[in-house]
Parts: C-alpha cells; sequence; structure tokens
C-alpha cells in the first residue's frame, strides 16, 4: 500500500466525483448545487481576504522529519543526540543544514528556517490537529473536529472565480486533518499519484462539444427557474447564487484547469531540475496551480518510492522510529529528492517573480527524539537507530511571502531538546500565514452546535517574517 492510500479517512469530494457532479449539472443536485451550499452554510458575515492575488504552498511531511537531520544539526552534541550526519555551510553566513541537503544550501538566501516553534502533543492526529487548526483535541480520530488551515482558506476565498480550484491536495487529508464544520464543500480538489508518470492525467478536466451543447441547453433552462426564484427571493441570496452557477460552468467549459494540471507544457530541462520523481513534479505542479490562481495547495511528501531501495529498512513516511527503519539509510534515501523537489520550486518562486505573492511553507506535526534510539526493526529484524515523536523541538521552513529571507529564527537548547530563544507556537505560524493571505485570523464560523469560532483562538504573526 502506497504512503498516501495509507493515510484514509471517509468523505472527500474526489476528482472525478466532483467533475461528474458539474456534468449532471446545473439542472440537478449538480455541481452548482454543491456550490450553493457553501454560500448558504456556516458563515458569520463571510469575508474575502483583501489579498486575493496571494497564495500559499504547504508542503507537508507526514510522520514529523528530525529537526537534528535537517534544519538544526547538533555538531557538538554528545553521540547519541547529534547522530551520524554532519551539517554544511549555505550561501548564508552562520546557517547550517544537514550534510544531505547540498542544494538547499545554495539556495539559503531565499528561505529563513524558524527553530523554535513547539507545542505539547506527540500523538500524530491530535499533533497535526494541533499545528493545522491551531487547537488542542483529545481526540485520536484521524479526523479533525476543528478546521484546519486549507479549508479555512478555501472557505474565505470561496467567492472567487478563477478557473482552477481554490483549494488542491495531493490527499484528502493528513493525519487529523479536515474541514470539520465548514463542511465538504471546503475539502480539496484531491489530484494523487505522481503527476510525472507516462499517461498520467487528470480525468474529466474538459468537456466535448456535446457536453458543452447539454450543459448550454441546462443552463438556459436554470436561468429561466432563477428569474421566478429571483422574484420571490426574500433574503437578497440570488446575486451569490447567480455567481456560483458561473464558477461551476466556467470550471467545466475554460481550459485553464486542465491546462494547469498538465505538466507536458513545462520543458524536459525544468523537468528534470525539480526531480523526475513523485516528489519533484508534486512541487512542479504545486508552483502550475498557484500561478494559475489556486489560493492553497497542500502537497505531502511521504514516501518517494525510489526504485532500487531496501523497502525492509525504509518506512512509508517520515515517522522513522527504529522499528520503523534504519534512520540514516531512510535518509540516504528520503532526503536527496527532497532536496531537489523542494529547492527547485524555491528557486522557481523567486526566478518566476511569485516571491511576493507565493508563500511556500515545509514542515510535519511535530521534531522527533534529540536522543537516538535503537531497537531490531519491525522489517529488517537487526537492530538500528531511530528518533521518536518530539513536539518539545521543530523546525519548519518557509520561503517567499514578501518576507524578509536568509534568516534563523530563534533557537534550541545545546541537546536540540527544546526552544530556547525567540519561543514560538505553531499559532504563530498560521497567524502569519493568514496574514500574508489577509484573512482575518479573529473572523467567526459557527461550529455544529451554533457556538462562534474564530479563526485562530490565539497566535500573533511572526515578527522576522512581516
Amino acid at each position: 500500500m502506497s504512503a498516501d492510500r495509507s493515510v484514509y479517512c471517509p468523505g472527500p469530494m474526489s476528482r472525478r466525483s466532483f467533475l461528474q457532479a458539474g456534468y449532471m449539472a446545473l439542472g440537478g443536485m449538480g455541481l452548482a448545487d454543491l456550490l450553493r451550499q457553501r454560500v448558504l452554510a456556516n458563515a458569520i458575515n463571510p469575508q474575502a481576504g483583501n489579498r486575493e492575488d496571494t497564495a500559499v504552498i504547504f508542503i507537508w511531511l507526514l510522520g514529523g522529519p528530525s529537526h537534528m537531520e535537517t534544519y538544526d544539526m547538533k555538531p557538538n552534541a554528545p553521540s547519541d543526540y547529534r547522530g551520524q550526519l554532519n551539517p554544511i555551510s549555505t550561501q548564508v553566513p552562520g546557517m547550517e543544514i544537514c550534510e544531505l541537503l547540498p542544494l538547499h544550501a545554495k539556495v539559503a538566501d531565499k528561505f529563513s528556517i524558524i527553530r523554535s516553534i513547539s507545542h505539547e502533543d506527540s500523538q500524530h492526529a491530535r499533533g497535526s490537529v494541533r499545528f493545522l487548526s491551531g487547537r488542542k483535541t483529545q481526540s485520536v480520530n484521524p479526523v479533525s473536529e476543528f478546521p484546519t488551515v486549507g479549508p479555512i482558506v478555501a472557505k474565505m476565498r470561496e467567492h472567487r472565480r478563477v478557473g482552477v480550484p481554490n483549494y488542491v491536495a495531493s490527499s484528502p487529508r493528513a493525519y487529523g486533518g479536515g474541514s470539520a464544520y465548514l463542511g465538504e464543500s471546503a475539502m480539496p480538489f484531491v489530484v494523487g499519484g505522481n503527476p510525472g508518470a507516462p499517461g498520467y492525467s487528470v480525468p474529466n478536466l474538459s468537456v466535448s462539444n456535446s457536453v458543452k451543447d447539454r450543459l448550454d441547453d441546462r443552463l438556459s433552462l436554470l436561468q429561466s427557474f432563477d428569474n421566478f426564484r429571483r422574484d420571490v427571493d426574500l433574503l437578497g441570496s440570488m446575486e451569490a447564487l447567480d455567481n456560483i452557477n458561473e464558477q461551476a460552468l466556467g470550471m467545466l467549459t475554460s481550459d485553464k484547469a486542465r491546462q494547469a494540471f498538465d505538466l507536458s507544457q513545462e520543458s524536459e530541462a525544468t523537468r528534470d531540475r525539480y526531480g523526475r520523481h513523485k516528489w519533484g513534479q508534486r512541487a512542479l505542479l504545486a508552483r502550475r496551480l498557484v500561478e494559475a490562481g489556486t489560493s492553497f495547495v497542500t502537497m505531502y511528501m511521504n514516501n518517494p518510492d525510489i526504485p532500487g531501495t531496501q523497502k525492509n529498512r525504509i518506512h512509508s513516511n517520515w515517522d522513522i522510529h527504529a522499528i520503523n527503519g534504519d534512520l540514516y539509510y531512510d535518509l540516504s534515501v528520503r532526503m536527496p529528492p527532497f532536496d531537489r523537489a523542494v529547492s527547485a520550486l524555491i528557486e522557481d518562486i523567486y526566478a518566476r517573480g511569485l516571491d511576493k505573492k507565493v508563500l511556500l511553507v515545509v514542515s510535519g506535526e511535530f521534531g522527533r527524539t534529540p536522543r537516538i534510539d535503537v531497537k531490531p526493526g519491525t522489517k529488517s529484524k537487526v537492530m538500528q537507530p531511530g528518533r521518536d515523536h518530539w513536539p518539545g523541538a521543530m523546525s519548519v521552513l518557509v520561503s517567499g511571502g514578501g518576507a524578509p529571507m536568509g534568516q534563523v529564527i530563534g533557537s534550541t537548547t545545546a541537546k536540540g531538546e527544546y526552544a530556547k530563544d525567540n519561543k514560538l507556537d505553531p499559532n504563530d505560524l498560521l497567524a502569519t500565514v493568514y496574514h500574508f493571505l489577509g484573512i482575518d485570523q479573529n473572523h467567526e464560523f459557527l461550529d455544529r452546535s451554533g457556538r462562534p469560532m474564530p479563526i485562530l483562538p490565539h497566535g500573533s504573526p511572526i515578527k522576522e517574517l512581516i
């Protein structure tokens, strides 16, 4: 089973059902009706973000990457803390990162590292809810009772008609992810698999002439009904519903979405630069989507699926306990494609003039234990090193967003155990994201009990990034 399929949660609207609904549409319970639910559901005084030309790419490292093997090396710590890898210098004086990230080192002036974010939950689902929603939960259910950042952005930008989905993800939800009381309409347009695989396509992103004619006929009929409904409309909602019909028809009859998902329009050199693997091509797709107008893209980098690797020594995601995989063999497989994909995306964000309009965030739900654990591997049956869950310290990479780059924000203690200077909360990162998008973090939605819930209960934008 692939890493993408291992994160199971019922309920997302697949790309096929999303567009098949549109084919049935604009008469019965089709795409227009599904989109209408967005206008009529849950929000209190819905308001749009005031920077609608901005977008966020969230690269989610499910399982929790080790901060001490990525962006917060501790070469002077005892050997059972510092591990087997060494730091390397970067373009930014004083900034060091893992030796397995040489391409990152060349673009360090175009990203900043936050080393002092921490929280209190070391369980995957609860930690993900804490990080992505800004709220604590006691549930271990992989479906969150609170909306996470992607669905919130989708809800706040639902009125936009740009010819592409507002929210796209390579998996329905991470552990603890979901739209909760915002409803299924705020869930992502899901595009899984490897966008660079031979023959890969996103089905049903265009319609034939015959289908287009039928849509036009149904639209005319729907407009006749709308004229009647407008006469008896007492709530003033018809204008909003008309806008939704435009959005539904536009998604089905425009070539913009199909072109955005078509990686063959990129040069061979560009595709090579990102890496001819799942992670690289997903990163390239993310860039194409935000250029086309998508507001929020989540790309999961769980398992790079590199041929020829020893499967009994690697894990399906970044949750590299000793029982799951050999930490250093796993990283020797995982880090090169990660390095190539992320560094190429950063380069492109700046080379294409997107650095003030696109914010890139790279993170998992927590860090890993500073002290290395050695146990027999469940699959390998031999003693091997690993690190366990650790929310007390973690590292997050950010790039673009019109923010000052080349910074190291905060620090951890000598052994990488806890945040030391400039202690930050995941809510501060989320507040930074909402600030960049022009979304008021105090905006309220109604939960299922009718209680008003602000987007964030607390948190302030990180001053070094605004």
